[in-house]
């Protein structure tokens, strides 16, 4: 191959493969934080493999997500606030496969940026590999994307993609278990988690408020401080009671809120009925529905109102899986029931 002088270069059209390698090596020692039987976290191959009779599994059914973080990258640039937008995108996937009975095994990112910024993606591939220990999966790889001119000046993206196992047979929703008047039971959100952004930060330019502000509220905290509170993994607290037989049927609370997702994991015939009074609103949706003049139906149809999961359980059961998900850290309550349609 002959030289030609004064040629073009990748880095003159705006990729800088160098920095992709440092990246790579940035976050090697990530990735190996978040081992667990049955993967070994190695960057740099062309695929992963996954061994489930090293996890455990004797007859498992693989059960896959995809997700992102959506517009909530928008305030986590804006005011620098990168270290946690990894969790959400773990979380997004992750919560996924528990609303199906789904260990979580391995994980896999996709970051796209116009000009790659070595340490700020240090930082959310950093999110992502406490998303995945705190998920008890491993984070096996990933792909890191330059554009230039696809993205703005420190703009980026995230997707997400999770496998998870489930023995066959203990697949989630078992839905000939459902009946009238088994108890719906809520699990308590860590705040918005990542859904419905777009309308926050229309409420938030409505509102006048600058991310550094204080929040209205929430005590001692400034405004992206409290929307940047990454989404609560459920993994841990959850995964062991679905275990246990005791859970019919779940539903991850996101996009669609407490209107859509919970019919999700109902049986056909059945509706998951909710008594709003049973649990009083966090400070941050009342400031969302009055700032915004946001209806009670829209907000419940848009956000997770504070209850990020939910579960069906027969309701003599109700009262033990309450007092296990608190003994894990959880805060449950029942917030409904399931009636004929």
């Amino acid at each position: 191959m002959s030289d030609r002088p004064n040629g073009l270069t990748y880095a003159d059209a705006g990729v800088d493969i160098d920095a992709g390698e440092a990246l790579v090596d940035a976050i090697k020692p990530l990735a190996k934080a978040t081992r667990r039987p049955g993967a070994e976290p190695s960057l740099g191959g062309f695929g992963a493999l996954f061994d489930p009779k090293a996890a455990g599994f004797t007859d498992p059914l693989l059960v896959t997500t995809t997700d992102g973080v959506g517009t909530k990258l928008k305030i986590a640039i804006e005011t620098g606030r990168h270290d946690h937008v990894g969790i959400d995108l773990v979380a997004m996937c992750v919560n996924d496969l528990l609303a199906q009975g789904a260990e979580p095994l391995m994980f896999l990112d996709y970051f796209a940026t116009g000009k790659l910024e070595v340490e700020v993606a240090r930082r959310v591939v950093a999110g992502i590999a406490e998303g995945c220990k705190l998920a008890g999966c491993a984070l096996v790889g990933g792909e890191t994307a330059e554009m230039p001119g696809m993205y703005g000046d420190g703009e980026y993206d995230l997707a997400g993609f999770s496998v998870g196992a489930v023995e066959r047979g203990h697949v989630l929703p078992r839905l000939d278990e459902q009946k009238p008047g088994d108890a719906i039971i809520g699990v308590g959100s860590s705040g918005p988690h990542s859904n419905g952004y777009s309308l926050i930060r229309k409420i938030v330019e409505r509102s006048g408020l600058a991310w550094a502000d204080d929040a209205p509220f929430a005590r001692d905290r400034t405004l992206a401080q409290a929307l940047m509170e990454p989404t609560r993994i459920y993994i841990k607290s959850i995964l062991p009671i679905m275990k246990s037989g005791r859970i019919s049927g779940g539903a991850h609370i996101t996009g669609g809120g407490l209107i859509e997702n919970p019919q999700r994991g109902v049986a056909e015939g059945l509706v998951p009925v909710f008594d709003w009074e049973a649990w009083t609103l966090p400070p941050l949706f009342k400031w969302l529905g009055d700032q915004g003049g946001v209806s009670d139906h829209e907000l419940r149809r848009t956000f997770n109102c504070g209850v990020g999961f939910v579960l069906y359980v027969a309701d003599d059961q109700a009262g033990s899986v309450i007092a296990d998900l608190e003994a894990a850290g959880e805060t449950a309550f029942i917030c409904g029931t399931l009636q004929s349609a």
